[in-house]
């Protein structure tokens, strides 16, 4: 028979394979329905892990895999009624206010903190003493998520956010301050890798891309109207009424998610009839005190102000190789599966959202200065600019959510792109930061670089889903926002030391060229940008200068690795998950290639 007729034969069995296991299956998605449908269908037609079947009419634990008609669409694994949940989006979305607020607040407060607790050059510790807690701890969050209730861990953590801000705002040293922000930060920790559980199990294949975009746009709008609320109220309130106002917001969210929740709401490996003791004695310690001491080592260094400390880099890759080796070996419920480990689209992910995110923090954390050394604005005024940028990320996550993101699948080339224009954005933003330039193209720029990040990390999530597998994707998850979080850490940390470097060399330096010494001035512009509108002729001038210079000098180092960030995206391949098992079914048509050749033989 000729090749062309052997061909026609296979399509023709493939055909009436397929077709026979769809009416078999009574209407259930096909193995070669995207992302989650694999592992979801055969959930569906063998039982669950312990052998039961799973039957759901009414219950609120939905696992229909079939949306519309459309085999691509998976509908949500779980529902809520609508008062329950507009009661979830509203507590949880101010939770993530709480969390983005903590981060962007303190760039237009840090002067009047620094004043009052006389901390001018440890400003920088204001935001690690936060991000360091908030990032390390993001992966122990996402695993115990999975263990426990999410309502439970979300309660516990809104409890300690709101000790933290009470802290923080009693405090009447620096170090008091600091410990207050610490605790803040192990609180927020649990914030948004719980709100990624909750959209990915409460949304459908269809609408999760706009539910993640919603979740973007509730973490920008706490970032953007943090600042601008800080700085309007600073001056009538003072700084710690922001602290202590967080207090019942965050009780009442936590209390509120607590009730909205279903009890019977719970992640993936939730579902066991282990006893609460159990599950506790099973937890992996030794993994989460190995990768929590790694994580804080590493970021302690690295949010050093000025010198950047060795050995607790050092100590931090030797813990995490012995962190590597435990979850490998040893840990019979690791803290971050093996197969994430392994996987190569997750670790670019996460290390091209790393460097991605730190570069947007540099706009975020410096915007204000800008507006504030530079053009001399009030921080009301300052804070307000982060407005345009923030509105941009919202809209770019909500427009992809909305118009693109309606299925499962790989989202590989829009996510590339999409960090290519990233840096653009950055050159731009750096060539205009003098006092001279056009605002109205300064904040055209800035609702570009928003609306660019918006959308790649709308595209990065929806990505990292098709390449890992569908029972890591509550871990996975929270190990990409782990590495969003290390990206604040590490663009305060970097950036914010390559920015004070910067500023202190210039402005010697400028001083010195007109022969003038003024080291204490210089001491008290590194933590206090609002100083410049004070001074008056040639130290004004040099002040502004030595800020402008600075600020092109941070986003142009930023654009770089911006630059570099769009190669480590570009690695993570576009082969998902599901499809790498899909050999199987090579073989059969190989087998059945081979079965038409004997046939034709005989």
């Amino acid at each position: 028979m000729p090749d062309g007729s052997r061909k026609n034969v296979v399509l023709r069995r493939q055909q009436e394979d397929s077709t026979r296991a769809q009416s078999l299956d009574d209407g259930a998605a096909t193995e070669r329905t995207a992302l989650l449908q694999p592992v979801r269908s055969g959930l569906e037609r063998t039982g669950d892990a312990n052998g039961k079947p799973i039957v759901d009419d009414d219950s609120s634990a939905s696992t229909s895999s079939i949306e519309d008609g459309d085999d691509n669409n998976s509908a949500a694994n779980q529902s809520l009624s609508p008062i329950r949940g507009a009661c979830v989006v509203v507590a949880l979305g101010a939770l993530i206010f709480l969390q983005a607020t903590n981060i962007s607040m303190l760039t237009v407060i840090q002067s009047a903190i620094a004043n009052e607790l006389d901390a001018f050059e440890r400003t920088s510790w204001f935001t690690s003493a936060y991000l360091i807690p908030l990032s390390a701890l993001g992966p122990l969050n996402g695993k115990l998520s999975s263990v426990f209730s999410p309502r439970h861990c979300v309660f516990a953590s809104a409890l300690v956010m709101a000790m933290g801000a009470l802290l923080s705002s009693f405090a009447v040293s620096f170090e008091g301050f600091v410990i207050g922000r610490v605790v803040t930060g192990i609180g927020a920790s649990g914030v948004l890798p719980i709100a990624i559980i909750i959209v990915l199990e409460f949304s459908s294949s269809k609408r999760r891309g706009l539910a993640i975009g919603l979740l973007n746009s509730g973490y920008t709008v706490g970032v953007a109207l943090g600042a601008t609320a800080a700085g309007g109220l600073l001056p009538v309130v003072g700084w710690r009424a922001l602290f202590w106002a967080q207090v019942p917001l965050a009780i009442i969210s936590g209390l509120g998610l607590f009730l909205s929740i279903p009890n019977a709401f719970s992640a993936s490996d939730v579902k066991s009839e282990k006893s609460t003791w159990s599950r506790l004695r099973s937890l992996d310690y030794s993994g989460a005190i190995t990768l929590t001491a790694s994580l804080v080592l590493m970021l302690y260094a690295l949010s050093a102000p000025k010198k950047i400390p060795i050995l607790p880099i050092i100590l931090s890759l030797i813990v995490a190789a012995i962190f590597v080796q435990n979850e490998v070996y040893f840990a019979s419920d690791p803290i971050i599966p093996t197969t994430l480990l392994k996987s190569r689209g997750l670790l670019f992910t996460c290390l091209g959202t790393l460097g991605f995110m730190m570069a947007r923090w540099s706009v975020l954390f410096y915007t204000p200065t800008y507006a504030i050394a530079v053009r001399q604005w009030p921080p009301s005024v300052a804070g307000s600019l982060l407005i345009p940028t923030n509105a941009g990320f919202a809209a770019g996550g909500l427009l992809v959510g909305w118009l693109h993101i309606k299925r499962s699948g790989s989202f590989y080339l829009p996510g590339v792109i999409s960090y290519a224009l990233f840096p653009v954005s950055l050159v731009v933003l750096a060539m205009l930061s003098r006092d001279d330039s056009p605002v109205a193209l300064f904040i055209a720029m800035l609702v570009l670089c928003g609306f660019v990040t918006g959308a790649a990390l709308n595209y990065t999530l929806a990505h990292l889903l098709h390449l890992t597998p569908k029972d890591t994707h509550y871990v996975a998850s929270a190990l990409l926002a782990t590495f969003r979080g290390f990206a604040g850490s590490f663009g305060s940390a970097i950036g914010g030391g390559l920015f004070i470097r910067t500023l202190d060399t210039t402005l010697t330096a400028r001083f010195a060229e007109r022969g003038m010494q003024r080291d204490d001035l210089v001491r008290r512009l590194l933590g206090s940008p609002a100083l410049v509108e004070q001074l008056e002729g040639v130290e004004r001038e040099v002040a502004v200068q030595g800020y402008e210079e600075s600020l092109k000098y941070l986003w142009l180092a930023m654009a770089g690795i911006a630059v570099l960030m769009v190669l480590v995206q570009a690695a993570v391949g576009w082969t998902g998950h599901a499809e790498k098992e899909m050999p199987s079914s090579s073989s059969e048509s190989e087998t059945l290639l081979g079965d038409d050749d004997s046939e034709q033989r005989s």
